[in-house]
């Protein structure tokens, strides 16, 4: 890896100092709904030129309006998460739309979620016990059953759902490591002070003391309890003097020898043996193969010398292990859109790597040097029709002043002219270059038009933008599953379905798939890959599936069965779509760790009742009624004794679905399984009518 190519003393500075992750205010600064007044000049920037470092501007100091001293409640206008950050702050401290936030605000988002959700709470996952829905962290919410502590000790007068109490991760510890922990506390302090202090300090400083100086903005992108490791590690060493403390007062009613042997087996019990016991199947990774098989599956999924964009590190880094470890499909070049926005990424991606060529990108380096278009505004010329790509990249990086917007300063920028946007296709280079069967030469379309959806060019987009200019089809295009939708920059109408990933293929557009664009299979290909091909990473037979499997892998998966069962059924071919679902049924555990799995798993119940798959279709419905019915009981429980926890969201899905099962199983005959559903729909209809208006 040579992430950021720090080649000179600025870069690695800059890589060193993490900048691409923006500055973290600390004693003063603005709060998240402050506006930029004004601009002033920071530190000079260089860039390393041919012979010298050549000045490239001045680093830009914003000036807000709304600043104050230790800001807690901050975000950066015009970063990434800018809007998600302040709508999660107004949730969080139930401030009204156009409300300005107060110091008492910052103070009560620091001892609330900084300091309590996302450390208190880790810290009573490790000694008093957890329990999970959906196997979710929960840093969103206070009370929900996402990610909460809980001893154990009360949790049957809670009426928690079935699926959280015998999940794997549902893990009470009694509270006992922590009251062991305390013990030893108090003990220490009371016999050696000064060590204790020592202790106590190594217990802040890798605790609260990262949480103060991090700093962290709203909603973060997975659990962070690695961070304050240190501090947890601080409190067990109270826990190895809570033994020295037990014995200790067993000694003034029982002899020293067995005082000590009593409070060594007392305290096995109490912490490693009961940690180990509660908590080793929530941590055995043993037969768990799933990042492994899905990267797998991605690559074999890509015709040959395709081009794969994906995002994110848990697609990307499993995707590089497979190819540079176990050699696998060393042909494929992995682009990640999550780093392709760094000059650095695209240099490399101008280079072969493996047996991947370098990607058709044909603006020379120096003009994607950092500092150098990095944002492209779109200006609209109200120019007719579609445009050629390749006449709008022309335009878009041309140094010709009059291809350029002049501001008030006297700079000039380029541009983007139009978002409606075609390559004119020429069947030859198509089908020499085996974009598609022989057989589906007629679907083929003349020109692919579409309507570029980001707001802006980013760095990223410009290079794709080179390449779909300059490849003539030369080289497969392919995103994985897992890509977001604003990063295929409005090419959905062209992506179909070949297994774990979408393919870009230029067939003329189904007026039928409008409202579900990427639900569109090329069925016959991606049979073959799924069937015949694709690994299912153990996840029927492992021991413990993570919440990355289980909320993100599985109902994917169970998205692809679905999809590629009904492209088969409406390409003429249901022989294949009855063999994919008994691959699904062969391949998949039946289990329901979110909404998104329930929804995708009635249309499979649906397709099953289509091809006469009945056994299938009723072993899916009924364990997805098991499921909502659950959650709903809970809800319900929560309405009667606190009814400001009632999730009413979850609540009208949950309705819709069971709705939508009893509808699917009326259809197809199966009245026994329909009526119980209209009943159960009726009674949690006249139980949750305040709920459902």
């Amino acid at each position: 890896m040579d992430n950021a190519h720090p080649d000179n003393a600025f870069t690695l500075y800059g890589y060193l100092n993490r900048i691409q992750y923006g500055e973290t205010p600390l004693l003063s600064g603005p709060y998240f709904d402050a506006k930029i007044t004004d601009a002033k000049e920071g530190a000079t920037l260089y860039q390393r030129g041919k012979d010298k470092y050549d000045v490239v501007g001045k680093q830009q100091n914003y000036v807000y309006d709304h600043t104050t001293l230790l800001p807690r409640i901050w975000t950066t206008e015009g970063s990434a998460d800018f809007a998600q950050d302040q709508q999660f702050y107004r949730q969080w401290l139930q401030l009204a739309p156009n409300e300005a936030p107060t110091f008492k605000d910052n103070l009560n988002w620091m001892f609330s979620w900084q300091m309590y959700q996302m450390y208190w709470r880790y810290f009573m996952w490790n000694f008093a016990g957890r329990y999970n829905a959906d196997d979710m962290e929960g840093q969103t919410n206070l009370h929900g059953i996402g990610g909460n502590w809980t001893t154990g000790l009360f949790d049957s007068a809670r009426h928690l759902p079935k699926a959280i109490v015998n999940g794997t991760n549902y893990t009470p510890l009694y509270a006992l490591p922590l009251a062991l922990g305390l013990l030893g506390m108090i003990y220490h302090f009371k016999r050696r002070k000064r060590d204790a202090l020592v202790v106590i300090l190594l217990f802040f400083f890798t605790g609260l003391a990262i949480v103060l100086y991090v700093n962290q903005t709203s909603i973060q992108p997975r659990e962070r309890d690695y961070s304050y490791v240190g501090s947890f590690y601080a409190f067990a060493i109270w826990i190895g003097l809570g033994v020295v403390a037990l014995a200790d007062l067993l000694q003034r009613k029982v002899n020293a020898r067995f005082a000590a042997l009593a409070s060594v087996a007392v305290c096995l019990l109490l912490a490693p043996v009961l940690l180990a016991s509660k908590e080793w199947k929530d941590h055995d990774r043993s037969t768990k193969l799933t990042a492994h098989d899905m990267a797998y599956n991605y690559l074999i999924s890509c015709p040959k010398n395709a081009i794969l964009f994906d995002l994110g590190d848990n697609e990307t880094y499993s995707l590089w292990y497979a190819q540079e470890v176990e050699n696998i499909r060393p042909d494929v070049r992995i682009v990640n859109l999550s780093l392709l926005g760094a000059d650095w990424s695209i240099k490399q991606m101008q280079r072969k790597i493996n047996e991947a060529d370098a990607l058709p990108i044909t603006m020379p380096f120096e003009k994607y040097r950092e500092g150098t278009r990095d944002v492209i505004r779109f200006n609209d010329a109200k120019l007719p029709g579609f445009t050629e790509v390749k006449d709008v990249f022309d335009f878009i990086t041309s140094d010709d002043k009059r291809a350029q917007v002049e501001y008030n300063d006297g700079t000039f920028e380029n541009y983007l002219p139009t978002k409606h946007l075609k390559i004119t296709i020429n069947p030859k280079d198509v089908m020499k270059n085996g974009v598609i069967a022989a057989n589906q030469q007629n679907r083929l379309t003349d020109t692919l038009k579409w309507n570029y959806t980001p707001a802006y060019i980013t760095k990223e987009n410009l290079a794709m933008l080179d390449i779909l200019a300059h490849n003539n089809w030369k080289r497969p295009i392919c995103f994985t599953i897992g890509t977001a939708t604003e990063n295929m920059i409005g090419l959905q109408p062209y992506l179909y379905k070949e297994g774990a990933v979408y393919h870009l293929i230029p067939f003329k557009p189904d007026a039928a798939t409008d409202d579900d664009q990427l639900s569109k299979t090329n069925s016959l290909v991606m049979y073959n890959n799924v069937v015949n091909k694709f690994k299912w990473g153990n996840m029927k037979n492992t021991k413990y599936l993570d919440e990355q499997s289980t909320n993100i892998t599985y109902p994917m998966l169970l998205a692809t069965f679905s999809d590629l069962s009904l492209g088969l059924i409406k390409d003429g071919h249901p022989d294949l779509a009855h063999k994919t679902l008994q691959k699904c049924n062969e391949v998949l555990p039946d289990i329901n760790p979110n909404l998104y799995a329930v929804q995708n798993k009635m249309t499979i119940a649906d397709t099953s009742y289509k091809l006469n798959e009945l056994a299938m279709g009723n072993k899916l419905i009924n364990s997805m009624d098991s499921y909502v019915t659950d959650q709903l009981d809970y809800n319900y429980h929560l309405l009667q004794n606190s009814a400001d926890d009632v999730n009413s969201r979850d609540v009208k899905i949950n309705m819709s679905f069971l709705n939508g099962m009893a509808n699917i199983t009326k259809a197809h005959n199966q009245t026994d399984l329909s009526n119980k559903l209209t009943a159960q729909l009726n009674d949690y209809e006249s139980k949750f009518r305040a709920v459902l208006n």
